[in-house]
């Protein structure tokens, strides 16, 4: 008879083999369709993560339900591993979020963010010119500018400077407040006189063609990071979960490996052939 610990690993694996076929489908339906660099990213990880979870789950499966002792010692060994790396990147996750935060400015319903204030390892993530290319095009496929603009036809601009803006609105759709520039429509902008005694970099580079605006700025860099920055935080309560998920499973695994070497070793004695 199967010993319980050895049914629940091989349900959970169960549940994980039938989870990792849909993943691994969607990543090579990617492969196939995807027209954008943005949806052509996702394509190698998500094929990474269906296999590695089909090929993880079926070595447990395999391991506890048909007592494969060598097979259960390896799922053990990658389970391990993966609480390491999860405990180590959970942590470093709240290391480089830590800095960072959007600055108040006056008489706006909005913040900005300056790339100056994250921590340097996320700043050479985005000032990488290849992967600040994909993360623009994943920005502009997103249309993220049109549909505040859209949403904001008609708005005079008392109006619009009341909005609470996202992150990444604030930072790419528009110039930096101390750019002086005229409202026309959230992601149309004039010069003014004034606007030329601005130091901020970010006012030469604004550009009121809509696949130009702000994308190419330093505060347009900075929003995504922000934005980065609360998501990664999520990420991290979500992964403190599932670390202590991940260590249950694994302490039932090692049940059922002690119960697959028992049986092994005397197997006269338990009632097996």
């Amino acid at each position: 008879m199967v010993r319980v610990s050895n049914g629940l690993v091989g349900l959970l694996n169960l549940v994980t083999f039938l989870l990792s076929v849909p993943i691994l489908g969607a990543g090579i339906w990617l492969s196939h369709k995807a027209s954008t660099d943005c949806e052509k990213f996702l394509e190698k990880p998500v094929i990474a993560l269906g296999v590695f979870l089909l090929v993880v789950s079926l070595a447990g499966l395999i391991g506890a339900w048909c007592r494969v002792s060598w097979l259960l010692w390896i799922y053990l060994l990658v389970m391990f591993v993966l609480i390491v790396v999860l405990f180590c990147f959970t942590i470093f996750a709240f290391v480089v979020t830590n800095k960072g935060a959007g600055q108040v400015v006056s008489n706006r319903g909005y913040k900005e963010y300056r790339l100056g204030d994250y921590s340097n390892w996320l700043q050479k993530r985005v000032t990488n010119e290849k992967n600040w290319r994909k993360i623009m095009s994943c920005l502009q496929d997103s249309k993220v500018c049109t549909s505040l603009a859209g949403d904001n036809v008609n708005k005079q601009a008392s109006d619009f400077y009341k909005e609470n803006l996202s992150p990444i609105q604030s930072g790419c759709c528009k110039p930096p407040t101390s750019c002086n520039f005229d409202y026309v429509t959230p992601i149309n902008w004039t010069a003014t006189s004034n606007s030329s005694l601005s130091a901020d970099a970010d006012c030469a580079t604004w550009n009121n063609n809509v696949n130009t605006l702000c994308y190419s700025c330093n505060s347009c860099k900075g929003g995504v990071l922000a934005n980065l920055k609360n998501d990664w935080k999520k990420v991290a309560i979500v992964n403190i979960i599932f670390l202590i998920f991940l260590i249950i499973v694994y302490s039932i695994g090692c049940c059922a490996f002690r119960n697959n070497r028992e049986d092994n070793s005397y197997p006269r004695y338990k009632g097996y052939p």
